[in-house]
């Protein structure tokens, strides 16, 4: 079901790139404490969580976007909110974004399942009888939508939230080849590459590309880092089997999806048709709020982090309804 956002974003945040600017990087939360926990993988590497166990209501697991952690101001910002509404959470890293590089070639991307399969189900066989619910941003949100899709009603999810994903990877990367999404694009490929440098640092005889700075846009370091890395024949196989708008219709667990049309990371194009999504989807729709931004007006004028407060109600409905 496509749905009509209520969202209205601040009168002096109207622009998607204020929207996102604001949300990330003048946003200040002092994320809750947590306990942090190395979790071994089937195929011998790690990631980390961080736990917050205090509440006693369901779980929820969250994912991060590209090159995300818990300092994320998104992700400090939620963890406050579920502790506020009574919630338990799982924060998990994907693997090299806990401060140490992991330890195979090959890590996390747009498309990578099984690393958020393994900690939903330790989560639901640590915790029998309580409810289970995910929330993704960014590339996280793409990877939960895959995930939510290959495993249909095996899913022991009660609820899935994705925030702002990139529903068609060729689409994003075109996007962020323009503008001044450029600028975003500049950053966060300068991240990708400060990773596999620290890598290639920490593990010098691990076959890995070289050449990482010469790598300048999302397209060229996928194709050369993230695509031959990670199995896939090039950048274009890549982007095809880890874009998650193709298999929307498979998903068989109640989900939610918040998007806004001016996200500056993505084209109108990324945008379902009603007929793509499952009877389990909602697609959320906003003319505004950027990317992972929503801010709308707060008492006297304020700011007010309205994304955090969709998602707590989102999963306060799903939790009234059991």
């Amino acid at each position: 079901m496509l749905l009509t956002s209520t969202f209205t974003p601040h009168p002096c945040l109207r622009n998607p790139h204020l929207q996102t600017i604001v949300a990330s990087r003048l946003r200040r939360v002092e994320p809750p404490l947590v306990e942090r926990e190395r979790l071994s993988l089937p195929d011998g590497d790690f990631v980390d969580v961080a736990w917050q166990r205090s509440g006693d209501g369901p779980w929820v697991c969250i994912f991060h976007g590209l090159e995300g952690n818990l300092e994320s101001s998104y992700a400090a910002g939620l963890l406050s909110a579920l502790k506020v509404n009574g919630y338990r959470a799982a924060f998990m890293y994907f693997r090299g974004c806990s401060g140490e590089p992991n330890r195979l070639p090959h890590s996390y991307h747009s498309g990578q399942t099984g690393d958020i399969r393994h900690l939903i189900r330790l989560v639901n066989t640590r915790f029998p009888g309580d409810p289970v619910y995910a929330v993704g941003y960014s590339l996280g949100a793409n990877a939960l939508l895959k995930y939510l899709a290959e495993d249909g009603t095996d899913c022991p999810l009660s609820l899935a939230v994705a925030i702002s994903p990139p529903l068609v990877l060729a689409q994003a990367a075109t996007r962020m080849n323009r503008g001044l999404s450029r600028v975003y694009q500049q950053v966060l490929v300068r991240q990708m590459q400060k990773a596999i440098l620290a890598k290639r640092a920490r593990y010098p005889a691990m076959d890995l590309p070289s050449d990482v700075r010469q790598l300048r846009t999302f397209f060229d370091f996928d194709n050369h880092v993230t695509a031959p890395l990670n199995g896939f024949r090039d950048v274009h196989d890549y982007y095809e089997q880890a874009s998650s708008r193709p298999v929307l219709h498979a998903i068989r667990r109640p989900t939610h999806i918040i998007f806004a049309r001016d996200d500056p990371f993505f084209t109108p194009a990324c945008i379902p048709t009603a007929e793509e999504l499952s009877a389990q989807v909602v697609f959320e729709l906003s003319d505004h709020g950027g990317h992972v931004g929503f801010i709308a007006t707060g008492p006297r004028g304020g700011l007010r982090y309205w994304l955090d407060e969709r998602i707590a109600a989102l999963l306060n409905a799903t939790r009234q309804s059991v």
